[in-house]
């Protein structure tokens, strides 16, 4: 409505419409609930719950804690979890084979939690950096990321996270044409249903710190493969706007059902087009460096943390997301709840 159109004060008071929690309520132009939320979630291969130091409030759970945590989002009204591996480091190799070990964390915590809770949805993540000793997302080859000798490895992840029974695969490494190939894997192999959530939009961001402390991927080339490569040769650059759409537009085209832009509060913009330009399921991750900043300020008595949760989801859904991927995903539902 042009400013032109509406009746001058005091005709018009824009505090009528404040005045009282119910009419706030009633005119609330977004929704928040807790079937909007995806909770982020670390499994590890031992027993039990091991904090994050990093990230307060949020544990590595074991495969048996794990299926307790889907009954829990079930219980929430959480419709999905996300997990993420955490395995031992003396297992890891530049390779990263154990991302394809049918026997690994991830496959039997997907089986578990869908023994649980088979209403809740589970999402894999289709990236070899947990699995590798030098924490990066695809294979090295003469000092580079081999593209497509990283998809090759990838399909035969994604095929063994199926296979145990995962809903959505979530390829987060951001190599060229990974959507298309792997889509044509599933379709190859009767997994015709599959969804596929792309990191469509993933920048090369300080925000990930904090995760990295969560799966044990520790600094970029600490291993024994120590070298100067960097993620920003194959994740997005934070000053680019216009390639996020073409990144989209490829991924949507090889066959995403659903795209995602991470980090998230510092990328609404970039939420906002994508959502504009091809009303598409656009979801959003609220990544660990933003976890850990609002939590960390809200124990030093700084901000009010469960106001500013709150509010930082909310920022989401006004960008449009149809979701969004955050460890804060119990404790927003609890309150949602309330």
């Amino acid at each position: 409505m042009p400013h032109s159109a509406l009746a001058p004060y005091p005709a018009l008071r824009m505090r009528r419409l404040r005045q009282a929690p119910w009419v706030r309520a009633l005119v609330r132009e977004n929704r928040l609930g807790p079937s909007d939320l995806i909770w982020a979630m670390v499994v590890h291969e031992g027993e039990g719950r091991i904090p994050v130091q990093a990230m307060p409030g949020v544990d590595r759970l074991s495969v048996a804690e794990a299926a307790t945590a889907a009954r829990e989002a079930r219980a929430l009204g959480i419709p999905c979890i996300a997990i993420f591996p955490h395995i031992d480091g003396e297992t890891k190799d530049a390779e990263g084979s154990r991302a394809a070990d049918p026997d690994g964390v991830i496959s039997r915590a997907v089986r578990a939690m869908k023994d649980a809770a088979p209403e809740v949805g589970i999402m894999c993540d289709v990236a070899l950096d947990p699995f590798t000793t030098h924490g990066h997302d695809g294979l090295i080859r003469n000092g580079c990321i081999a593209n497509d000798e990283t998809i090759s490895r990838l399909i035969e992840q994604a095929l063994v996270q199926a296979e145990a029974g995962c809903d959505i695969l979530a390829p987060s490494d951001m190599m060229d044409g990974r959507v298309g190939a792997l889509r044509a894997a599933l379709e190859s192999t009767g997994h015709n249903d599959m969804m596929i959530m792309s990191y469509a939009a993933k920048y090369a961001s300080a925000f990930y710190g904090p995760y990295r402390e969560a799966i044990g991927s520790g600094k970029l080339g600490s291993g024994p493969e120590a070298n100067p490569i960097d993620k920003a040769t194959y994740q997005m650059d934070a000053f680019n706007s216009d390639e996020a759409l073409r990144e989209v537009a490829l991924d949507l085209s090889e066959g995403a059902d659903m795209v995602m832009v991470k980090p998230g509060l510092p990328y609404l913009d970039i939420v906002r087009r994508v959502v504009e330009t091809f009303a598409a399921p656009t979801f959003a991750f609220q990544v660990s460096g933003e976890y850990a900043m609002i939590t960390a300020a809200g124990a030093q008595g700084w901000i009010d943390q469960d106001r500013a949760m709150m509010e930082s989801l909310a920022a989401f859904k006004r960008a449009g997301c149809a979701g969004i991927i955050t460890y804060f995903a119990p404790m927003a539902a609890r309150k949602l709840g309330a």
